[in-house]
């Protein structure tokens, strides 16, 4: 799945996300991040229809990216020290299959890298207990509604978002600052 100027996308799900399109919003060489659904079985689903679980979709971003910037490997590296891939169907309180853990490959490299990422974590012993992280072939992504849109950055003053994305944005310019847009 190119795109023009070479940019590239990556679709991930890892929770809420509001909680990652904040974290990648803010890295250097992502060029857009659009929140919405995938990973279902329904067509255009509405956001309270995707939080009963029964769609099958995922909360997940689109991120298109400048690969000259930014390399997916970068990102999945990202990806992992943002959420946490050992718990299935849940992200802290989110719970649901549509804040499970999840990779949407949109060409076999893709799938490629990120088998051989999970596997390297697991081999380096990186987390205490297993990846379950979905590693599943991209067919259609629904974009979120407005009001999800950029939801950070907008409603930063929110109790979610102190106590859910800032520790998140917190270690991004801790460890990562040197992938931070300027």
């Amino acid at each position: 799945m190119e795109m023009k100027d070479n940019l590239q996308v990556a679709i991930f799900a890892g929770g809420c996300f509001w909680c990652t399109e904040a974290v990648f919003n803010r890295i250097n060489g992502v060029e857009l991040v659009v929140s919405g659904y995938t990973g279902g079985h329904i067509k255009n689903p509405a956001y309270r229809e995707v939080c009963s679980g029964r769609t099958g979709h995922a909360e997940g971003i689109k991120i298109s990216y400048n690969q000259d910037i930014v390399s997916y490997e970068a990102l999945l590296e990202l990806f992992f020290a943002t959420h946490d891939p050992t718990t299935l169907n849940r992200q802290a309180n989110d719970v649901g299959p549509q804040y499970r853990s999840a990779i949407f490959y949109t060409d076999n490299d893709q799938k490629r890298i990120a088998q051989e990422y999970i596997s390297l974590l697991e081999e380096e012993n990186v987390y205490s207990s297993s990846i379950v992280t979905e590693i599943t072939k991209f067919e259609v992504f629904y974009e979120a509604d407005d009001n999800h849109k950029d939801y950070y950055n907008n409603n930063a003053d929110q109790p979610y978002c102190q106590f859910m994305i800032n520790p998140k944005l917190k270690k991004l310019q801790q460890y990562y600052s040197d992938k931070l847009k300027n």
